[in-house]
């Protein structure tokens, strides 16, 4: 794979091809995920094609806008939401402007949140608010790997969003054991089904390496499972529900927060 132009035409030869076997399927989810897909892959073509300043716009306000999805999730405060929203994309930003000094700004991203309970004075509640937070700032970091990885990072965008789909559509359709008591819905059969077509996406676009074979066969299942734990924990089916068909962006991201953070420490 060489940059954001070359992989155009095979994007929209999946997106014809996806449109096309949704239409089939005639199920009323897959036709919204879909339309969402159409409208989404556009803008992140646009955004990397940009360059990094466009990939940390990018990141950062997918960011923002996990952190707030996640905030309502967890029950958080305004002020802790809008502690976490403001502290997410800062590790995208930096990635942009100072990549070298990314650890050390994220350590005071960290200390910096978990800081807001405490300077509250919150006795009750702030272990619970501490925690919380600092999750938040932990699971949304991966998206500095968007614009860190580059014009790359789009195969693994399509790799994943391919072997998300694949997975819940052959789940459904093949059953068998259920993956994991985290997720009933999800079965064996579908991760099968998801991890073939994943890894099949990153050999079309000449983006297949150990490492990230490892990042999307690994990564996306076990992170569509994190956002599980913390949806069941709350008796949440969704993150959101401003996005048809998906619920919101935390739902279509949570598999590819995951698979960033093993391509970065195996790559």
């Amino acid at each position: 794979m060489t940059g954001v132009a070359d992989l155009v035409p095979y994007l929209a030869g999946a997106l014809f091809a996806g449109g096309i076997a949704v239409g089939l399927s005639r199920r009323r989810e897959y036709m919204l995920r879909w339309c969402a897909w159409a409208v989404g892959v556009p803008v992140v073509v646009a955004a990397l094609y940009v360059g990094p300043g466009g990939a940390a716009a990018l990141a950062a306000s997918a960011g923002v806008a996990c952190a707030l999805e996640y905030g309502g999730l967890a029950g958080l405060s305004r002020l802790d939401r809008a502690a976490l929203a403001t502290a997410v994309p800062v590790a995208p930003v930096t990635a942009w402007l100072a990549p070298d000094h990314l650890p050390q700004v994220l350590a005071l991203t960290l200390v910096a949140v978990a800081m807001v309970p405490v300077l509250a004075g919150d006795a009750a509640g702030g272990l619970s608010r501490l925690c919380s937070g600092v999750l938040g700032v932990v699971w949304f970091a991966p998206l500095a790997g968007v614009v860190l990885l580059g014009p790359q990072v789009l195969a693994l965008f399509a790799a994943v969003s391919i072997a998300d789909i694949t997975a819940s559509v052959g789940g459904r359709s093949l059953g068998g054991p259920a993956l994991s008591r985290l997720s009933p819905s999800k079965h064996w059969s579908g991760l099968l089904a998801g991890t073939v077509t994943g890894l099949g996406t990153l050999a079309v676009l000449g983006a297949f390496t150990p490492a990230w074979a490892v990042a999307v066969a690994v990564g996306a299942p076990l992170g569509d499972l994190l956002e599980s734990m913390v949806k069941r924990g709350v008796e949440a089916k969704d993150s959101a529900s401003w996005l048809a068909g998906a619920g919101g962006l935390l739902d279509r991201l949570d598999s590819l927060l995951l698979v960033l953070v093993l391509a970065l420490a195996l790559g």
